[in-house]
């Protein structure tokens, strides 16, 4: 098969799907309909756990519990790339990320709800790339977030938020390894940076998507603030779950009504065409167990590799 050109490379967007990631708290989705339940093998090992295929209105949606449906999975052990990887093998070209965070700010309330537009990574545990073992790509990270779903999330975020809560658009998202929170001098550096929030996933999940041409967004929910606020009680599970329970609802209605809105939109991203000039190796001295790997990814540029 010969290979397309990049400029050249067209995406049926009609037919793509959406994926929702929900992280702590947030280990199902209400609201799909025909729901199937698919188990999917990987070049890169097992996903978090099955994923649930179904439909929110014309658009198809795939559920993905990012730590398992029972929570069994540390920040560290998440299997991002097998995730992903799943995701992107079921035609997902958007995913919604749900995610619990700390508040770095005192104008980011608990319950309060951000959706970043930055991050710092601080993780040293992760996987860094879909490729290596032969293959360099380097994608363009300098948004790691689509700006066109943030501004559409963000738009539905706010008409939905409950009086005396906020949404915040734009922001940086500190990436933390995790598991255990942040010491009070960590906590205080991250604030002396203007980060917003802290959390342990979306770095590695975000440019991961990046390379799998997936455009990746994240609803934030504020749960605590860490442990800088004096007057505040510092994090504990307890004060976590407590608020993830009260986020719950209104994070699956914000993400219902979302995929509603993109159902009829089809949003375009620059994300989509991330591998355009990002391939570096000549596909002829790629490995062929590379090439079998990553070809989910490399097809749309070199050609079908069996």
């Amino acid at each position: 098969m010969a290979s397309a050109k990049p400029d050249s490379i067209e995406l049926d967007l009609q037919t793509a799907r959406l994926g929702v990631i929900g992280g702590s708290g947030l280990y199902a989705m209400d609201g799909l309909e025909d729901v199937r339940k698919l188990k999917i093998k990987t070049p890169y090992g097992k996903p978090s756990d099955a994923l649930r295929l179904g439909r929110i209105g014309d658009l198809e949606v795939v559920f993905l519990a990012r730590h398992g449906r029972h929570h069994s999975f540390t920040p560290s052990e998440v299997p991002y790339q097998a995730n992903i990887w799943a995701l992107r093998s079921l035609g997902v070209r958007w995913i919604l990320s749900v995610s619990a965070v700390g508040s770095l700010q005192e104008h980011v309330r608990p319950l309060d709800m951000v959706v970043p537009d930055q991050f710092i990574d601080r993780t040293h545990q992760r996987p860094p790339t879909l490729f290596g073992d032969g293959l360099v790509a380097h994608v363009g990270f300098a948004d790691p977030f689509c700006p066109a779903l943030s501004r559409l999330l963000s738009d539905v975020g706010e008409s939905l938020m409950p009086e005396g809560r906020s949404l915040h658009r734009g922001g940086t998202y500190l990436c933390m390894e995790g598991p255990a929170f942040s010491t009070r001098a960590e906590s205080e550096l991250y604030r002396s940076w203007g980060c917003s929030v802290i959390g342990m996933t979306n770095h590695t999940e975000a440019r991961l998507a990046r390379e799998a041409e997936i455009a990746y967004s994240t609803l934030a929910m504020a749960t605590d603030y860490d442990c800088w606020h004096q007057e505040h009680a510092s994090v504990t599970v307890e004060m976590v779950i407590d608020n993830l329970r009260a986020n719950a609802a209104l994070a699956q209605q914000i993400v219902r009504m979302t995929a509603e809105r993109l159902a009829v939109h089809r949003i375009p991203s620059g994300a989509h065409h991330a591998l355009r000039h990002a391939l570096m190796t000549p596909k002829e001295e790629v490995p062929a167990s590379t090439r079998r790997r990553t070809n989910l990814f490399t097809a749309p540029y070199w050609g079908s590799f069996r």
